[in-house]
């Protein structure tokens, strides 16, 4: 069943990222996310399954962001699935990001992407809208690194278990006015940094995705961009470990009613603790051209979409290149 599911959801990431590149350039980042929320929504109640989103864009019911908590699926919302019996149909945990990169696709810059991740009830974590420090590497560094290390212990290590030379490493930051220690540590490692405006869910793909130039990602950005990376890293093989960074004692709070952290929330989390299990999804559309993912391409009839499809059961990585025919008259 997750098998069949997961080309369904990747119809839904493929909606949503066509929906919000209609608004790419125009500069309208709200409009753009808008679009990619309206759609996602409605392609996920179409779909034979019980879901509810666990990691979303808010934590409360304000139109039009799918919140955390929301219902979706036709079995959510009291619709009988096509050829299931009551009480048959498929639950799982959603992790969202209708449009992770909504600057980028106002602004018309690469790597902007739709994306979703999904597992059995209970296997994704509940992360609140906060922070996330993280770090990321690829199947052949797992078990290097460790988020309780150094920055210069972190990257030495790596490189080792690469075997490469530092000063061919590449490490992948968020470029944001909290890391400049953090890139003045890496430089001095002598390790390339390649900065990047948003997406930091690319960034940490990029190192367990063969030719990318990527070996790491460090830094803190989003919590639920955390867990949603985490899913795709359990399907890829590579590792991630995260820490949530709270920005007041009301996200605490929150983050204690959702149950988050097992009672300690600084702990460091293991990639294991934020998507568990081995029924693991992850899809993701390119809304704009980018280093993992080709963007939507118009064209006279239609658009041209890149996918990719992954399953934590089987390790399988699906590259999908859709044409989608606009207005076809049928004879």
């Amino acid at each position: 069943m997750d098998r069949n599911i997961a080309l369904e959801f990747v119809r839904v990431t493929e909606a949503a990222a066509i929906s919000s590149a209609k608004w790419m350039g125009r500069g309208d980042a709200d409009a753009a996310d808008r679009a990619a929320v309206e759609e996602m929504r409605a392609r996920m109640n179409a779909l034979d399954f019980e879901g509810r989103i666990v990691i979303g864009e808010g934590e409360r019911d304000e139109a039009p962001m799918l919140y955390i908590g929301e219902k979706v699926g036709r079995g959510a919302k009291g619709g009988e699935g096509s050829g299931h019996g009551a009480g048959e149909l498929p639950k799982f945990d959603i992790a969202v990001d209708p449009l992770e990169g909504t600057n980028m696709t106002a602004k018309g810059l690469p790597n902007a992407i739709s994306v979703l991740a999904a597992a059995p009830h209970g296997k994704l974590l509940h992360a609140p809208d906060t922070y996330m420090d993280k770090i990321a590497v690829g199947p052949l560094a797992v078990g290097a690194i460790d988020l309780d290390a150094s920055v210069k212990d972190n990257v030495h290590a790596v490189a080792g278990k690469l075997d490469k030379a530092v000063e061919d490493m590449t490490v992948v930051i968020l470029e944001r006015d909290r890391h400049k220690s953090l890139v003045e540590q890496v430089r001095k490692t002598g390790a390339r940094i390649m900065l990047i405006g948003d997406g930091d869910v690319s960034g940490a793909l990029a190192p367990s995705l063969e030719n990318r130039g990527v070996d790491m990602l460090i830094g803190i950005g989003g919590a639920p961009e955390g867990v949603i990376s985490a899913a795709a890293l359990k399907c890829l093989g590579g590792e991630i470990q995260g820490r949530l960074k709270w920005r007041s004692e009301e996200e605490k709070k929150r983050a204690k009613d959702m149950g988050v952290g097992g009672g300690d929330l600084d702990r460091k989390l293991t990639m294991e603790e934020m998507a568990k299990g081995d029924t693991v999804l992850f899809v993701a559309t390119g809304v704009t051209d980018g280093a993992l993912l080709r963007g939507v391409h118009f064209t006279s009839t239609g658009c041209e979409t890149h996918s990719i499809v992954m399953r934590s059961r089987s390790g399988t990585v699906r590259f999908i290149h859709a044409i989608h025919k606009f207005h076809v008259k049928r004879k």
